[in-house]
């Protein structure tokens, strides 16, 4: 079984990873930053907004992919897979546009998090109950 949701998901994950990236990139050539943000407000945001993508998604779509290989329901995956990736857009928005509190910001982060704990959950269940057939 080829794990083709998954493969999508992480496609177009990886396409908003590097828009993010280029971001960070542009931003520090237009100011001339090479190491660190050189105390720029802006930059300091697109960094953290990038690399807080980093810090989650690659174990959200570790996750998906076993979900998937473990040959869970695809309307999970797709449900797991696009609201990772509208939490991570509404994150990046949020963020990106006020270092205080926005409702992209919570919104995503709330998401994202929701959406790790179901895939774990799921992970955990499907797991139990093939354990239970086994025995």
């Amino acid at each position: 079984m080829t794990p083709r949701i998954s493969l999508l998901i992480a496609s177009l994950h990886v396409v908003l990873y590097l828009v993010l990236a280029m971001r960070v990139v542009l931003h520090r050539k237009a100011r001339n930053i090479g190491v660190g943000t050189g105390g720029d407000p802006m930059l300091t945001r697109k960094v953290r907004v990038h690399a807080n993508f980093g810090e989650y998604v690659p174990l959200a779509l570790l996750m998906l992919a076993l979900l998937e290989l473990a040959a869970v329901s695809t309307t999970w995956l797709w449900t797991f897979g696009i609201a990772l990736l509208v939490a991570r857009v509404l994150h990046a928005v949020g963020l990106g546009g006020s270092s205080g509190y926005s409702l992209g910001r919570f919104a995503g982060t709330l998401l994202t998090f929701i959406t790790l704990l179901a895939m774990a959950a799921l992970g955990i269940w499907r797991f139990v109950a093939g354990a239970m057939l086994v025995a």
